[in-house]
């Protein structure tokens, strides 16, 4: 009874990703608000991501090449945190519209999104070493 609870993160753990494809298809103009400035097409990579995302659960939920999958999307949470939520919690790129109007609070949110990503970066890369089945790619 307890390895089929335990059975079941293999595939609550890559359906949560869903959540994400929604927010990026549903809400657009937030999903390109994080595109950094200095990256052109913010509503490319808004899409982009949604794609990616949904790749990766599909490839974590069929056990095809979800080893590679794990990895690549664990690279990109940890560039998203790098490369968006660190900076937004330092100060830079705040844009005022649409948020809560306090410049203090969103770079504590921003700070949370940091170290959500980071967590979220250390599970999937423990679902690529430990979950994941298919290793033609990454060994």
């Amino acid at each position: 009874m307890t390895d089929k609870i335990l059975n079941t993160g293999r595939w609550l753990f890559p359906l949560s990703f869903i959540m994400y494809i929604g927010l990026h298809l549903g809400k657009p103009d937030v999903g390109a608000a994080f595109v950094p400035d200095y990256i052109p097409f913010p509503y490319f990579f808004n899409y982009f991501t949604a794609v990616c995302i949904l790749a990766f659960m599909v490839s974590a939920l069929i056990g095809k090449y979800d080893k590679l999958a794990y990895v690549l999307i664990a690279f990109y949470v940890i560039l998203m945190a790098l490369m968006v939520h660190l900076p937004r919690a330092m100060g830079h790129e705040l844009n005022m519209q649409g948020m809560t109007g306090s410049v203090e609070r969103e770079k504590e949110l921003e700070m949370v999104n940091f170290f959500r990503n980071l967590m979220v970066t250390g599970a999937l890369l423990g679902f690529a070493r430990y979950v994941a089945k298919d290793k033609r790619i990454i060994q």
